[in-house]
């Protein structure tokens, strides 16, 4: 990743560009994170990771958000969360975006509107769907959501399956980073062709809740721990968040 903003040379000699890297890196990993998160995956001090922030949001890399609080909400005031903008995913590896956009508008101009376009994201997802699914048949029903995530990141989704706020009830598939999300924010049909590949693949009922495209700093699908066969993989949702 290149750092975004010019450096000074003896910022460079210590290290700093370096380590400011590495932050931009975890939030790109683990979605939007605080302060003190940030310094216990890192090894960092709080106020090293502070410092860091600053200099990361006064170049645009990353922003200072509102954590969304699921369930209960607790006492005191929340922690603030630190995600990355646009300008800081661009420092990655979306510099094909624009192509991307260009060609899909093409399609919809060209070959038939949305509908062309919808066809074009559910072959773009077919296409790609041999490694997924073989991860996810390999595993045992109670470990698909994490195959699954497993191979993502090795697509460069950097995907994690974890507990739904209510274990009980789910568990929530989350993609840290998403290497279309910027022709998925124009063209939601991308959005909504994963997310049936997901219902289909998991033989389960999901709903996106969160994406990146839409604003969000992590794409969260809910995935649920019993559920019938549905045919209609969350179409309403899939893409954008719940009204």
């Amino acid at each position: 990743m290149k750092y975004v903003g010019e450096v000074p040379h003896e910022e460079l000699a210590t290290g700093e560009r370096s380590t400011r890297n590495r932050v931009a890196r975890s939030i790109l990993d683990h979605g939007p994170s605080t302060v003190a998160e940030l310094a216990g995956r890192l090894g960092l001090t709080q106020a090293a990771v502070r410092r860091h922030l600053d200099a990361l949001t006064a170049d645009n890399v990353v922003e200072p958000r509102d954590r969304r609080v699921y369930g209960t909400r607790t006492r005191g005031r929340p922690a603030k969360a630190f995600a990355l903008t646009d300008c800081g995913r661009d420092a990655f590896d979306q510099s094909y975006d624009k192509l991307a956009v260009d060609a899909l508008r093409w399609i919809a101009e060209r070959e038939g509107g949305e509908q062309a376009v919808a066809a074009f994201a559910r072959a773009r997802i077919a296409a790609q769907s041999g490694a997924y699914r073989k991860a996810v048949e390999a595993a045992p029903p109670e470990r698909r959501a994490e195959a699954l995530a497993k191979a993502l990141s090795a697509d460069g989704y950097a995907a994690t399956a974890r507990s739904a706020p209510h274990p009980q009830q789910g568990e929530q598939l989350c993609q840290h980073h998403c290497p279309v999300a910027h022709a998925a924010e124009k063209f939601p049909q991308l959005c909504e062709a994963e997310t049936e590949f997901f219902a289909e693949l998991l033989g389960t009922h999901v709903q996106r809740l969160a994406t990146i495209a839409h604003g969000d700093g992590v794409c969260t699908t809910f995935i649920p721990k019993t559920s019938k066969t549905t045919d209609n993989a969350s179409v309403s949702t899939a893409g954008r968040n719940p009204a």
